[in-house]
């Protein structure tokens, strides 16, 4: 039997459940999930494959940034595209709870100019009532015949496996793009600098998580099997260090602890993490 493949790309306003959606699809945690609006800054690609097909999941920033002209989010901007047009297929993820036909109707057109074919899925189902939820297909399905419904639950894993055995009937003949053991197109130190960067989202607050940088000094293997793991937190404003420490080193404390036992979650072995803040260009 040929190999057949499908590339996806995963939009929808902020904190609709993309990363959520994409962790669920893959089955491992690859992109973080956070209340606080961009977690998403790259584009994360999670592969799965299943008898002869592969399908290759495009996690991309926040719809709310299709048209933004704010030089500061330019990248997301430039990522959220470039999944799209990666893709052969979008699912537009829509958070039920937050449904709103006007604004919905607009982000399908605009979707609809680059001539993808185009599924709407409904998360978060577990938090409204079901018979609520078709009056709302059925209005834009009087809009926009041509596209597929689903409701699911990212979080509950609910309706995951009809919406794959959907894009499963969408693949084509093609040569897979990644190995068949692959989930991810980033490795293991970007998911463990992830990592820190969400527990900086949960614990701090404002533009501080937005200004920090990630870098990974060591990452060793040990002989009885654990992982050490050294981190940098960069920051350019010197004012940050303060706050980010916390009073006696508690609040790094916190970021430290999320984030390693994170990390021993995804990874599922044993972690020693150590982070250090420092500066770059501080003022």
């Amino acid at each position: 039997m040929k190999k057949k493949i499908l590339k996806i790309s995963i939009v929808g306003k902020t904190n609709s459940g993309k990363s959520t959606l994409l962790n669920s699809l893959v089955g491992e945690t690859l992109s973080i999930t956070n209340k606080k609006i961009n977690t998403t800054e790259e584009v994360i690609i999670g592969i799965t494959n299943i008898n002869k097909n592969q399908l290759i999941f495009y996690d991309t920033p926040g719809l709310n940034h299709i048209k933004n002209i704010d030089s500061n989010k330019i990248k997301l901007k430039r990522n959220l595209w470039s999944g799209i047009n990666e893709s052969d297929l979008i699912i537009y993820l829509i958070d039920i709870v937050k449904y709103n036909f006007n604004e919905i109707y607009k982000n399908i057109l605009k979707l609809k100019e680059t001539n993808k074919k185009i599924i709407i899925v409904f998360n978060k189902n577990d938090l409204i009532e079901k018979k609520l939820i078709l009056p709302k297909i059925k209005e834009l399905n009087k809009n926009f015949n041509d596209i597929s419904f689903f409701s699911i639950s990212a979080k509950k894993n609910s309706g995951i496996e009809i919406l794959i055995n959907y894009l499963l009937t969408q693949t084509n003949y093609g040569q897979w793009q990644f190995e068949y053991n692959q989930l991810s197109n980033k490795d293991d130190i970007f998911l463990t600098n992830e990592s820190t960067r969400n527990a900086i989202l949960t614990f701090l607050h404002k533009e501080i998580p937005y200004n920090v940088k990630i870098i990974n000094k060591m990452y060793k293997h040990l002989q009885n099997g654990d992982l050490k793991i050294k981190q940098d937190i960069e920051i350019k404003n010197l004012r940050y260090k303060k706050i980010i420490l916390g009073k006696n080193g508690s609040k790094i404390k916190e970021i430290r602890l999320k984030s390693q036992n994170n990390i021993s979650m995804i990874l599922k072995t044993k972690v020693h993490l150590y982070i250090n803040v420092i500066t770059s260009n501080a003022d």
